[in-house]
């Protein structure tokens, strides 16, 4: 069975991400296609990036490391759930992101985003990430607007169309997961 991670990609205090990936998680769970786990940052407590090798040589020397390649060696595909901070994804994310580099090859990502231009600036810069990682990224995305899908910028509400939107999302990743697992197979 295709596995699926959904990475809550923010750990900053009162974050809008939790009731996000929660969400996600809620209608991806729903799925017979695939198995789907909320993977949360804060979980993994992750310093700067402190491994004195490269990602690319596999050579991690620290605990904290090895766990996370662990559980992202798991998937078979991913959901970024991001926010935008400054044109861009969480600091956070982007670090723990950057310990790995082979458990993240020839995977697929989707991406579902928050901010106040529904997070795609993020998910831009992500995108060219993504492939740097050899991670296949879909064309679809979720962006959820702070202004339009939160109360009071932080109780989320997001409005009815997102869930279509999810639902291609979703789709497409799972599609890319499990086509991808050939390609994994033939390395």
């Amino acid at each position: 069975m295709t596995k699926v991670g959904i990475i809550l990609g923010s750990t900053r205090p009162g974050r809008n991400g939790e009731a996000v990936a929660k969400w996600v998680y809620d209608i991806a769970s729903r799925r017979s296609d695939a198995e789907f786990e909320l993977v949360d940052l804060l979980d993994y407590n992750l310093p700067h990036l402190d491994e004195a090798m490269p990602p690319s040589m596999g050579q991690y020397a620290n605990e904290h490391t090895k766990q996370w390649a662990a559980k992202i060696a798991e998937f078979d595909a991913y959901i970024f759930v991001t926010p935008e901070y400054n044109h861009s994804t969480s600091g956070a994310l982007k670090n723990a992101i950057d310990f790995l580099y082979a458990e993240w090859n020839n995977k697929a990502a989707g991406f579902v985003s928050y901010g106040s231009v529904g997070g795609t600036r993020a998910v831009e810069h992500l995108r060219l990430i993504a492939a740097e990682l050899q991670i296949a990224d879909v064309r679809a995305q979720v962006a959820l607007s702070l202004f339009t899908d939160f109360e009071n910028f932080s109780v989320f509400k997001p409005g009815p169309q997102h869930e279509n939107s999810l639902t291609t999302v979703l789709d497409q990743t799972v599609t890319w997961g499990k086509a991808l697992a050939t390609v994994r197979k033939a390395a």
